[in-house]
């Protein structure tokens, strides 16, 4: 049944853009997508941004259950004041000399309402994986006369859980364990 109910929520954008049915392979447009996260440090809050993400979603819009999404984020491109950049670069925090980057993968997501999913997958940063049901709104848009999808998400992850924060930066009295991530991304064939 909820097989049948994806199709026919999908059934209309499949028309409406001229998207193939089938599997396709989708490109992050790192010129139009944002990944940003949000903290606080000693209660006043910060956001940042991921630059240059790199991701692959090889998804069927119209059976989304079975995806494979590949996410690749080098952490050296963190876009963030100069200070709290080179704090974060450190050993106590990303490692970035040790671990340059962190990385998402999902081979299947789950249909919550229309337009609507989950992902289950995992999240890598520095040498720890934890696996991260990440939540996400799909829509399906013609953009230059091509089909493209815009995906918006917000998912928090616990920092501590990655070893981004050692020694003193252990301290979830300074910067709280919780930091969101928020993601508005559009990808192209």
């Amino acid at each position: 049944m909820r097989k049948l109910f994806t199709k026919a929520a999908f059934a209309p954008l499949v028309l409406l853009t001229g998207v193939s049915a089938q599997a396709a392979t989708w490109e992050l447009d790192p010129g139009e997508s944002t990944v940003t996260f949000q903290y606080s440090y000693e209660g006043a809050p910060y956001e940042g941004a991921f630059k240059n993400v790199q991701a692959t979603f090889d998804i069927d819009i119209t059976n989304p259950g079975a995806c494979n999404f590949s996410v690749t984020i080098p952490i050296a491109d963190i876009d963030i004041e100069q200070e709290a950049k080179d704090f974060m670069m450190d050993i106590e925090l990303f490692d970035v000399a040790q671990f340059p980057t962190a990385s998402f993968q999902a081979s299947k997501s789950t249909l919550v309402s229309l337009k609507s999913f989950t992902a289950e997958g995992s999240l890598t940063i520095r040498n720890q994986t934890h696996p991260v049901a990440f939540p996400f709104t799909l829509d399906i848009e013609m953009y230059d006369g091509q089909p493209r999808f815009h995906m918006t998400s917000e998912v928090t992850i616990q920092r501590l859980d990655y070893g981004v924060g050692q020694g003193y930066w252990a301290n979830t009295s300074t910067i709280p364990n919780d930091v969101l991530i928020k993601v508005d991304v559009y990808a192209g064939q």
